[in-house]
Parts: structure tokens; sequence; C-alpha cells
């Protein structure tokens, strides 16, 4: 999802690559700092309190059943791995404060979560990030179009998404099948997903069928600022084909760095109108 908000990796170039060197002594300048900062980041509502909103009376079909269950377990598996606080360390540190910390799940994959204030509400952000999510290649040059198959309910979307071809790209192409689904609680947005399957939209000649999830994005207001919002993202994906998995393991929050940036612009773009 989510994120499928966001992939940005699909357009590494070797500058990216050795722009890194730079990200990482900076990381290291400040690690002090936010390693004791880390704790305070983890302070989330219980999951508990998470409310599956619009759920249907009667979902239409069996489809519609796995679809909407996909969704919420996808959403509730990511949580999981964003409030675990073991494992976490600092990955970059931008100049504008925001930080991408990384974790190694089981299985030797690598997971990013990025952290960032940004100025708008969770209901703006939720709006741009799900309900307007066929019109992120508008403001989001690595996305060549997202389409929703299915809407299953208020909550939850059936998307595939094409990357754009941009200039460095080392892996071309990839496409994404993914469920997504949103979540209420009384102060934050939930927004959740991963890859899914769509019988009548097998993997397409010519691409890779890369994978999300399960990922998630976490809106939640600022306490002395709620027009403000702190962006919370988690980052779980395989590109899948043939590509240098450390290449991958740096190109990646690179292309969280670049999303925020993006997703930035339009807000602001949005404020002027």
């Amino acid at each position: 999802m989510l994120p499928a908000v966001l992939k940005l990796c699909c357009g590494i170039s070797y500058p990216h690559v050795r722009s890194m060197a730079g990200l990482q002594r900076a990381a290291l300048a400040v690690f002090g700092q936010e390693f004791r900062l880390l704790q305070n980041r983890f302070s989330f509502p219980a999951r508990s309190s998470i409310r599956h909103t619009h759920r249907s009376a009667a979902l239409a079909d069996e489809d519609d059943v796995f679809y909407q269950k996909q969704g919420e377990a996808a959403l509730n598996e990511a949580l999981q791995i964003v409030e675990n606080r073991d494992g976490w360390t600092l990955e970059t540190a931008e100049k504008n404060g925001d930080v991408i910390y990384s974790k190694v799940l089981t299985g030797n994959r690598k997971v990013f979560r990025l952290e960032a204030d940004l100025d708008a509400t969770a209901d703006e952000l939720h709006d741009i990030l799900f309900f307007r999510v066929e019109e992120m290649h508008e403001w989001n040059p690595s996305i060549r179009r997202i389409t929703v198959l299915k809407h299953v309910g208020g909550n939850t979307l059936v998307t595939h998404e094409v990357s754009a071809e941009t200039a460095g790209n080392l892996i071309g192409q990839r496409d994404f099948l993914s469920v997504r689904h949103s979540s209420k609680s009384e102060s934050c947005v939930y927004l959740g997903g991963a890859a899914t399957r769509f019988e009548s939209l097998p993997p397409q000649p010519g691409f890779v069928r890369a994978e999300d999830g399960p990922t998630c994005i976490i809106l939640q207001p600022l306490q002395d600022a709620p027009h403000r919002s702190r962006f919370t993202w988690l980052l779980n994906m395989d590109v899948k084909g043939w590509l240098p998995q450390s290449l991958v393991n740096k190109a990646l929050p690179r292309a969280q760095v670049d999303f925020t940036k993006h997703l930035r612009r339009r807000l602001a773009e949005n404020n002027s109108r």
C-alpha cells in the first residue's frame, strides 16, 4: 500500500547510491541524540482502540471478505512491527528533521521506518494518500499510474500500480497489485497494505511484479500543533528480479526521503490555492 504508496526505489540511480555516504556520515553525527529520542517516537494509541470504519453489513461476495480480512491483517501485522521497539537502528537523519530507522526481520528482510512532521492534518493526508490515490502520479514522478480495481466498503481498495520509467533506472519498470486498508482511532489514521491477487490481472508482460508488505502509514496530529501531523511510514518491499541487496537497502530509505519531499511539495501547492 501504502504507501504501494510509494515506489521511488524503481528509479534507482548511481548518483543516489553515491549520495548515501554523506547521509550515513550525517546519521552517525546525530546518532547519540536520536537514539535517546527513539523511545519517544513509538507513542501511539493502543491498537485495541482502532476501529475498522465503514465495514459493510454484508460484504458482496467471498472476494470482498478476502480483501477486507487481508487488508485488516496486513495493517495489524505492520503495526506490530512498528510497535516492537527491539532491533531498530538509525539509518539516516536529514537536515529538515526527517529520520529513518531500520531493522532486520526474520528471514533477513530489512524494513525501514520514516518519521517526519508534515504541514497538514491527519484527515488531509488520509485524503491524499488513500481516497485520492489515483492522483498520486500527478505529484510523485516515480509513479506512472495507479488504478483502483475494486472498492470494498469505504475503507479497503484493490489497486494496480505501475512505476514510471526514469533516468538511471537500473531494474526496469515494476508493477504492484496491492490491497490497501484504512482505519481510524480517536486520534490517529492508519493506512496499511500488502501484495494481493486479482484473477483478471495476472503479471503483465514486460514488467516484474514486485510485492509490498505488510506495510503501514500512521498519521498522528502533533500535540502542540493539531493542524500538523507526525507521518510514520513503515516501508517493507520486495522489488523482485535480480538486484544486489546492498543496493536495494541503500536505495529504499533514499526513496522514502524523496517521496516525502514530493508530498511536502503537493501539500504546499494545496495550501497556496
